[in-house]
């Protein structure tokens, strides 16, 4: 057997990848095309960001000339799974556009081993420059005219929850905040929730060190933005941060540990931060109507719109 064909991570289910850089995927596959969801009003369509990168935007049913906030948005799926355009991304965000009224940029960044980190970090730098030039002028109205840039958040679910900090750091004062749902972090040091399911934990490390087969390790800042050598959470140019974790999550303390590092910094922000009772990673994803899900969507709403 040639060497290159040798599997070096099985996920049962969800992805293959083997030593020469090729994946076989068999989750979050199927694409769902832009539409106006008759239950919502929400309607969506899909952009080109910059050569290579796309997007779906998100539009909910307007009732004034109000100018809505920005949601720029980062799916999950360990940084090798996932697009803006399979039925949970592009539904989560449906509902949440209608719940919040916020206008959504969902970022279809490129995927892990054919695109080795850190491509989708780059991705998602040029994604929010493209959001921002259309500040005064650009070739998407729904932002230019119904986007208010003095409200723009960067949010994201796992790994989009981890790209959306290191977007957040990116823009700096040019964002009011950033939402972190379920964030991906890892380090060296072993926490509580580790123990909540050791077998996943042992396969997020694995995972980590094969996405970004550059990596310094565990305490490399793109995962672990609390490391000694990762930017200062002070300089964080946003205003507002909102941290939510599943409290059966095995990743619960890792955004546990940020919100208390963010707390504990110079930065002189909002902190806020909420825990799902008994639940596990991206369980609002799995199960949108539970009522857990919709108090998390509501959380999310309430911090987007605050004045």
């Amino acid at each position: 057997m040639d060497s290159n064909d040798e599997i070096i991570y099985d996920s049962e289910g969800y992805i293959r990848i083997y030593k020469s850089g090729r994946a076989e995927r068999f989750h979050g596959l199927e694409f769902v095309p832009p539409s106006s969801d008759p239950v919502t009003g929400v309607s969506s369509k899909d952009a080109n960001v910059v050569p290579g990168v796309t997007a779906r935007l998100y539009m909910p049913k307007l009732d004034s000339d109000k100018k809505l906030p920005i949601l720029v948005h980062f799916h999950g799926g360990a940084f090798c799974m996932g697009s803006s355009f399979d039925p949970l991304a592009h539904n989560y965000i449906t509902s949440l556009v209608a719940r919040a009224n916020v206008v959504a940029v969902s970022v279809n960044y490129r995927l892990a081993p054919e695109n080795y980190l850190p491509a989708a970090y780059e991705d998602s730098y040029a994604a929010l420059d493209w959001v921002l030039s259309h500040k005064n002028d650009g070739p998407e109205p729904w932002l230019t005219d119904h986007g208010d840039f003095t409200h723009v958040y960067t949010s994201g679910e796992s790994s989009g929850a981890n790209i959306a900090h290191h977007v957040a750091m990116y823009g700096g004062s040019k964002l009011c905040g950033a939402v972190l749902i379920h964030p991906y972090f890892l380090s060296s040091e072993k926490v509580e929730s580790d123990e909540f399911n050791p077998a996943l934990a042992d396969k997020l490390v694995q995972l980590w060190k094969i996405v970004c087969p550059t990596t310094i390790g565990l305490d490399d800042p793109w995962i672990n933005p609390l490391a000694a050598d990762a930017p200062p959470l002070a300089t964080l140019g946003c205003k507002r941060v909102l941290i939510l974790v599943g409290g059966a999550d095995t990743l619960r303390d890792r955004g546990r540990a940020y919100c208390e590092k963010l707390k504990e910094s110079e930065w002189k922000g909002e902190v806020k931060y909420w825990e799902a009772p008994g639940e596990g990673h991206g369980f609002f994803v799995f199960k949108p109507k539970s009522e857990l899900s919709e108090a998390q969507d509501q959380i999310i709403a309430d911090f987007v719109n605050k004045v």
